[in-house]
């Protein structure tokens, strides 16, 4: 991280030139691609109650496209697992202090923290404690692992956003303001997904093959660690079935250029492999099963009705730290959600190319693909609400109110 330019973004940048209209709008931040897709939904609705005011602070492209003003690269807050985090820990502390002093400085009427607890409470708690209103979108998943992390949340936050149905009585337990706004994905995803209209937007020629999207992650990292297993698993599938079409999204150009690097190493794969940059979701809604890294694109994937076999790598030591810290058996939002396992998952040293592939394989079934049909479209019922709205009345209860 350049620590000049951090800075003097700060000293310099447009804070201090439009005081007033800054402190009328709202603050964002979201360091991963998952935050950005979901507050893009939410930011505009925002901008509207708050008769345009400016909306500022960290998101990706799509937050942008939505209206963000950005005022640093999300990129710089990517990164996963314990030993990644240290050694981009000096950058990372560097760009919090720098965000909590521009937001202290333009003083606005509420501050929202997207997802990535670690970096965005102890952000929050700053803030609040300079009588600045703050909102978390996303609360972490402290039914899962780490519920200690509910302590933090209460100093640090004035309002949490909810976007699973069940979170709503662990925080009322805990005395912590909540509301549940459902989840913005499924308000966008089709109840009944349209396969063929996919495949035909990405000019997928129709041999009668099985199509299978490939999503490793979007993160440098991700790609690196995860994808080479992946990649492995579909020359696995290719060698069995004597078939298959593989689509994987990049969620740019660097990282088309990251996944080309590691897929073409597997030659039987590179001929029936495509790659597009962005539209994750058509990738998705025109495959016939999925291979994925746990994240929000396995329930992007339920929300689709696919059937789907859920796999992570990361370095062994943080695979170590993390794994007696679960509170229940899985990690994927899927199992979660159903509250048992209904897809398979393979994780840090079961991730293996061989077994991975066999279970592909299997969620061609029919009965198997019927069966997940009826439980994802139950589950996408479930977290159906009007996320926009109820989420921009929420933040908008919680700002500071303006003469």
């Amino acid at each position: 991280m350049d620590v000049q330019k951090i800075e003097g973004d700060v000293t310099t940048g447009g804070a201090q030139s439009h005081p007033l209209s800054y402190a009328e709008g709202a603050a964002w931040l979201a360091g991963e691609a998952s935050g950005d897709f979901l507050a893009s939904l939410v930011l505009p609705e925002v901008a509207r109650r708050m008769d345009m005011a400016p909306q500022f602070g960290v998101g990706g492209e799509k937050m942008i496209a939505a209206g963000l003003e950005s005022w640093y690269p999300a990129s710089r807050l990517s990164v996963r697992g314990y030993v990644e985090v240290l050694k981009k820990l000096p950058g990372i502390l560097l760009l919090r202090r720098a965000m909590i002093k521009r937001v202290t400085d333009v003083n606005p009427r509420v501050f929202i923290g997207v997802d990535a607890p670690d970096f965005n409470l102890g952000v929050e708690a700053k803030l609040k404690a300079q009588g600045i209103p703050t909102v978390h979108f996303v609360s972490p998943s402290i039914w899962a692992w780490r519920p200690e992390r509910i302590h933090k949340i209460r100093a640090a936050v004035n309002r949490m956003l909810l976007v699973f149905p069940f979170e709503e009585e662990i925080y009322k337990r805990e005395g912590v303001p909540a509301t549940y706004i459902g989840h913005p994905l499924a308000g966008i995803i089709p109840m009944t997904p349209d396969t063929q209209g996919a495949r035909r937007r990405l000019r997928l020629d129709d041999h009668g093959e099985p199509v299978f999207a490939v999503l490793p992650g979007s993160r440098k990292d991700e790609i690196l660690g995860c994808g080479p297993v992946f990649f492995e698993a579909c020359e696995h599938v290719i060698e069995r079935l004597g078939a298959g079409r593989f689509v994987v999204p990049a969620v740019d150009a660097r990282a088309r250029e990251w996944i080309a690097s590691v897929a073409n190493r597997n030659r039987q794969l590179a001929e029936r492999l495509t790659v597009v940059t962005g539209r994750s979701h058509d990738v998705l809604e025109a495959s016939d099963a999925v291979l994925v890294a746990s994240g929000t694109a396995a329930l992007e994937a339920a929300l689709y009705k696919k059937p789907m076999v859920v796999g992570y790598v990361m370095p062994a030591i943080s695979a170590l730290i993390m794994k007696d810290k679960g509170l229940i058996p899985y990690v994927s939002l899927p199992n979660i959600l159903a509250g048992r396992a209904v897809v398979p998952e393979f994780l840090h040293y079961f991730c293996t190319a061989d077994a991975m592939a066999c279970s592909l394989i299997d969620q061609l079934k029919p009965a198997r693909r019927k069966t997940l049909e009826d439980l994802f479209g139950a589950m996408h019922e479930s977290l159906l609400r009007p996320t926009a709205d109820l989420a921009a009345e929420a933040i908008l209860s919680t700002a500071r109110k303006t003469a």
